[in-house]
């Protein structure tokens, strides 16, 4: 993976990262009863789930992409389609205050909590099987490639949870804001119909 590859490849991440989810949810609520440091946990528990996604999509795209072109632009359109359908879906999702207000749960199971949180949301796997394969040269090692990837992925994400459940309590009442949290669907599902019009339009790397 080229410099300029895993520079567009963080970009989608922090994209992906910072666009409100299940993820976003439960580093929020957790922050605002618990505290950072519970937070935390469960944060580390939707890195696990990341990763042992990220291990499905290595092990069952990776060969099949390095082998066959036709299964590659079937995957990049596929991407592409998917991003492009995930914006309008955010364009469209009703103005509706984020729900920070779930259950008390004991420390010890957030990061299961976590875990079970990305595990359970099929457009996770759906996502990262569509979009981390465009970034991978199928013509040069997978395990660095991958590897490289898992910790951007994970680094990122940390990062933004971190600061949803640091800044949690501050903003809650922008949270709860209509107006706010339509103009920010807005914005991501531009992001997201601009990702996969790129992606339509990008050739093969490597």
């Amino acid at each position: 993976m080229t410099l300029a590859v895993w520079l567009g490849f963080l970009v989608a991440a922090i994209v992906i990262a910072v666009t409100p989810g299940p993820g976003a949810v439960i580093s929020m609520s957790t922050g605002m009863r618990h505290g950072y440091w519970a937070a935390l946990t469960a944060i580390l528990g939707l890195q696990t789930a990341l990763l042992i996604q990220l291990a499905i999509v290595g092990m069952g795209l990776g060969a099949l992409l390095a082998t066959s072109e036709t299964a590659f632009l079937a995957v990049k359109f596929f991407g592409a389609a998917y991003l492009v359908w995930l914006g309008i879906q955010k364009w469209r999702t009703p103005a509706a205050p984020l729900d920070v207000d779930a259950p008390e749960v004991r420390r010890k199971g957030l990061f299961i909590q976590g875990v079970l949180v990305n595990l359970t949301n099929p457009k996770a796997i759906i996502f990262m099987g569509a979009l981390v394969p465009q970034f991978i040269n199928p013509g040069a090692e997978q395990l660095p490639q991958y590897l490289l990837v898992a910790l951007t992925l994970c680094g990122t994400d940390i990062a933004v949870m971190s600061c949803y459940a640091l800044a949690a309590s501050r903003l809650g009442r922008w949270l709860r804001d209509p107006k706010a949290v339509r103009k920010q669907n807005r914005l991501f599902g531009g992001l997201f119909v601009s990702a996969g019009a790129l992606l339509a339009v990008s050739s093969r790397p490597g």
